[in-house]
């Protein structure tokens, strides 16, 4: 019987260590052997400590505690082993046993068990330790084995699956097990469903084979349910917050310059109160974050935030949107009528960007939203009530645009209820170094780079510029300039920005050759060669944003609808 168990011992991949309770070594197999590299001539009958100086086995002795799945160094190897005590029925500890493997083997387990039913109550202990499920089936697919952590992520009980075929676990999916044994290969990140509560595992599994032959299969179950759940979750919270669309809050706006202060300052008073906004500013300054922060600082932030581009729509198209349209309106309305953006943002918050743009007409049905806090939409006659808080955005001169006629006094007076001012970039040119590291932090992470500074002469060259583009041009330069750097360099230099004297440094190289290879070049008029520049511009910009012409019109500072008057203008293939 000796023999018999020396033969299991030392056919076993796992390696074991066995000790009496004086600490005498009584098992060491031959895969102890192999991890330690300690004949077992050397280590029986020897005392634990002068054969392994750092085991723990006498304090598992000490404490009747188990040390279960402990990874530690072996020499060159690093291991997982659990140590435990043995115990007579009547609980009396007589000896301790660890058992350890070499952890980047761990998948050959299948394929190393030589005997699976001789080495399975030396499993056990193993089974019962490790927190991944594991289960066991012979040649013909019938359940041998499975342990605690199986009957954890399934819900099922031994009673439930041992003697029975593989597949009876299985509430959804094909047995990785009756697949392994069809092909006698290996199955993995297999998608099933188990237990009476289909619960979602990835399974692993590898084919038994002793002696050239298939002895079964064994798999490891990864319970991936709760990683589902928590998708799900993932998944549902972006919808909320595409719905709402409003992302950046007053952390998000970078600057310590007295005027921007002021401004957050009034911006974060106005967040908490249901009155107008305008937000006043040149183009590129950040009206639209300010208006996402005013949404997300307000009691209206878990409603919806509409954002609507007032000069990106022709006056009709702009009515329907904003007021809806019923059935049979005009031609091409949608059935049943289309609900409108005042509608969709009840509850809300409705962002009106470049308010100044929208048409004589638009602006008086916007008046009556103000005044009577209801839409009527296009083609019916039912007034609709709504509760919806309104933030414009403007870089018109609206005092100028009343004196010319093109904007209502009375909308204007509405709207300028709390006016708020955000100062132009050569306004708060002392924020253009925190403003370089913040973008320098987005673009590392857009561009996956690690650029560490800005150089201080960069720093000069940049406070001498005036920016009319603001801080989206700022954004551009600093963008631009990582792009013009090696991958081995981590300061912006002077060298990489782009030139500052003129925002299509490109264009106008391609212009200057333009005019030199025209042998007549010298007859061109300014307003011939102006327009030269101003199709070149719009190409560049267009094909270095994919033909995104909203991009292209925020690069080129014009509206969106100036953008598509030039593009037909210039007859550009856009």
């Amino acid at each position: 019987m000796r023999k018999d168990l020396e033969v299991v011992l030392n056919s076993t991949y796992d390696a074991m260590l066995a000790i009496d309770k004086d600490g005498i070594i009584t098992i060491f197999n031959k895969a102890a052997e192999k991890l330690t590299g300690i004949k077992s001539e050397d280590a029986l009958n020897k005392f634990v400590v002068d054969v392994v100086p750092d085991t723990r086995l006498m304090h598992v002795i000490r404490t009747g505690e188990p040390e279960l799945n402990k990874q530690q160094k072996l020499g060159d190897i690093m291991i997982i082993t659990s140590r435990m005590p043995i115990k007579e029925e009547n609980g009396q500890i007589i000896g301790a046993v660890a058992i350890f493997r070499d952890i980047t083997d761990f998948l050959d387990l299948a394929a190393q068990i030589t005997n699976l039913k001789e080495i399975q109550s030396m499993l056990e202990a193993i089974f019962h330790a490790t927190q991944e499920a594991i289960s066991v089936v012979d040649q013909n697919g019938i359940n041998l084995m499975i342990n605690p952590a199986y009957t954890k992520v399934t819900g099922l009980r031994e009673s439930d699956i041992i003697g029975r075929p593989a597949s009876a676990d299985i509430a959804e999916g094909e047995s990785v097990h009756m697949k392994v044994l069809s092909t006698k290969k290996p199955v993995e990140k297999a998608r099933l469903k188990v237990g009476p509560n289909k619960r979602d595992i990835i399974a692993n599994a590898a084919p038994i084979i002793v002696d050239g032959e298939l002895r079964g299969s064994v798999a490891i179950l990864d319970d991936v349910s709760e990683i589902i759940k928590l998708t799900k979750e993932l998944k549902e919270a972006k919808q909320i917050i595409r719905k709402l669309e409003a992302k950046y809050t007053f952390d998000d706006i970078v600057g310590y310059n007295k005027l921007i202060i002021a401004a957050i300052e009034k911006a974060k008073i106005a967040a908490d109160t249901p009155a107008t906004v305008i937000l006043r500013g040149e183009s590129g300054t950040g009206k639209e974050l300010f208006a996402h922060a005013i949404h997300n600082l307000s009691k209206r932030k878990f409603n919806q935030f509409v954002r609507v581009n007032c000069a990106a729509l022709s006056e009709n198209l702009l009515e329907s949107e904003l007021f809806g349209y019923e059935e049979g309106a005009f031609t091409g309305a949608r059935k049943g009528g289309k609900i409108g953006l005042f509608e969709q943002a009840s509850g809300g918050t409705i962002f009106l960007d470049e308010i100044g743009d929208i048409s004589l007409s638009t602006q008086i049905k916007l008046l009556r939203v103000l005044q009577e806090k209801e839409v009527v939409r296009v083609g019916g006659t039912k007034p609709i009530s709504i509760d919806v808080r309104i933030i414009a955005a403007t870089n018109m001169n609206l005092e100028e645009a009343i004196k010319d006629g093109r904007f209502r006094e009375d909308l204007y007076y509405r709207i300028n209820v709390i006016p708020i001012v955000i100062p132009a970039l050569r306004q708060r040119k002392d924020d253009i170094n925190i403003l370089v590291h913040h973008f320098i932090n987005i673009f590392n992470q857009e561009y996956g780079r690690s650029i560490l500074d800005i150089s201080d002469s960069a720093i000069e060259a940049l406070k001498g510029y005036d920016w009319p583009g603001n801080v989206r041009e700022l954004e551009n330069i600093i963008g631009r300039s990582i792009i013009n750097m090696t991958h081995n360099e981590n300061i912006i230099q002077v060298a990489h920005l782009p030139k500052l004297n003129s925002r299509y440094e490109g264009d106008n190289h391609e212009l200057d050759s333009y005019i030199k290879s025209n042998k007549q070049y010298r007859d061109i008029t300014l307003e011939e060669a102006s327009i030269e520049a101003e199709k070149r511009a719009i190409i560049s910009a267009l094909n270095k944003y994919n033909n995104n012409k909203t991009q292209a019109a925020k690069v080129l500072n014009i509206s969106i609808r100036t953008l598509y008057y030039k593009i037909e203008k210039y007859n550009i293939q856009a």
